[in-house]
């Protein structure tokens, strides 16, 4: 036998206003820490079956671990630090458009410029930058809200990152397939540098010229290409052919010191016949200050663009 209900309680329990869902998924704090030690822990352990099996097999995987992870974990801490207002499609899609539209469309560029009388670093320079830049703005050609220099910074090296990300994988890959003896060493000896340097190099560059195109963007979205962008954009090509040419200059500087017959130019290539240990060291530390020194004076761009005070209030 049932009972009815007393009067006045309610029949039914009537749920309260809920909050709707994120239309995209949070990034908790703490994210790019653990996918830093998680990746190197998978990246680790397939370096060690590499050397064990020796077998060709997990090299792919290898390359492919080595030249996303410190791309994503630097995107990661940038996001957290200072974009998070800037929504996850935004940084996502930066760093994807970076990859994907900027490395074939450098390579289509370089292929014409580099016939030209603009020299080999000069010609690599513009048509990659130019490529990144272009990324970008298709990457956010439908946010129209995205504005302003910090937006810039962190969108830009997003899109540097994804395509630094993919240009390392494809050096490697590329290394793979023209080395006579497929092993770890060829993989470690073309990536590894290059994932170290890269939030030094292309995240930095592109963060550059980002923070200008985006502090020039017009209210309704569209893009100008003012004279601040154009003048950015040059450059950070300057940087950007400095840096590459850093060991042929450290080559030409080694055979005027030691009075021996080097490379052509000051940005030919860096062979040294009959090399010592004397000049292999000189060499090494001309080449590796040259690029302290081009980082150094990037690191030093950025941090001018932005007064201190508007990055104490980032999320």
């Amino acid at each position: 036998m049932t009972h009815s209900p007393p009067p006045g309680r309610p029949r039914a329990r009537i749920p309260g206003p809920q909050q709707p869902p994120p239309p995209f998924p949070r990034i908790g704090a703490g994210l790019w820490r653990r996918c830093l030690k998680g990746g190197l822990a998978l990246w680790a352990l397939t370096a060690a079956v590499a050397y064990t099996t020796r077998g060709v097999a997990p090299l792919p995987a290898l390359a492919l671990l080595g030249g996303f992870l410190i791309p994503v974990v630097f995107v990661l801490w940038a996001y957290e630090r200072h974009g998070r207002d800037l929504g996850v499609s935004a940084v996502l899609g930066c760093f994807l458009a970076g990859g994907a539209l900027g490395v074939p469309a450098a390579v289509l560029m370089e292929s014409h410029l580099l016939h030209t009388s603009l020299g080999r670093f000069t010609g690599v320079a513009l048509a990659e930058e130019a490529a990144k830049l272009g990324a970008l703005v298709f990457a956010l050609r439908r946010q129209p809200g995205l504005r302003g220099a910090r937006a810039g910074l962190v969108l830009g090296a997003a899109v540097g990152l994804g395509f630094a990300a993919v240009e390392s994988c494809a050096y490697a890959f590329d290394a793979l397939l023209l080395s006579d003896a497929a092993d770890l060493r060829v993989v470690l000896e073309t990536e590894f540098p290059r994932e170290l340097l890269a939030p030094l190099g292309h995240g930095l560059w592109t963060a550059i010229a980002g923070a200008a195109l985006l502090s020039q963007r017009r209210p309704n979205g569209h893009f100008r290409l003012a004279a601040p962008v154009v003048g950015t954009w040059l450059g950070v090509c300057v940087l950007h052919a400095a840096w590459d040419a850093t060991r042929g200059v450290a080559g030409r500087l080694v055979t005027r010191v030691y009075g021996v017959q080097g490379a052509p130019g000051p940005f030919g290539q860096p062979y040294l016949p009959r090399t010592g240990a004397g000049q292999e060291h000189l060499f090494t530390l001309l080449s590796a200050g040259g690029l302290v020194l081009v980082a150094l004076l990037g690191l030093a761009w950025v941090w001018s663009l932005t007064p201190a005070d508007a990055w104490r209030n980032t999320p």
